[in-house]
């Protein structure tokens, strides 16, 4: 199994799989997590609601997601 840098939990019914249908589900969850988590698709996903102001540009998303903690009346929504 390759060794992927992500925490994951797993729940499977082992008695039924073999360690290469296991290895299988995890590259491919790893696959389905790693396009999902593109920057641009990010960005795609999201909006930026501000007091007065809703933005959804990509560099003011970007900025905001890597901030620690948000600013009083600003939210970060999934418009999915």
């Amino acid at each position: 199994m390759k060794n992927l840098n992500r925490d994951i939990m797993m729940l499977l019914r082992t008695e039924f799989m073999t360690e290469r249908e296991i290895e299988q589900e995890v590259e491919q969850l790893n696959e389905i997590l790693f396009q999902t988590e593109k920057p641009c698709n990010f960005c795609i996903a999201h909006e930026l609601v501000q007091r007065n102001n809703i933005t959804t540009k990509k560099e003011k998303l970007l900025q905001v997601f890597h901030m620690p903690e948000l600013k009083s009346f600003w939210f970060l929504i999934n418009k999915n």
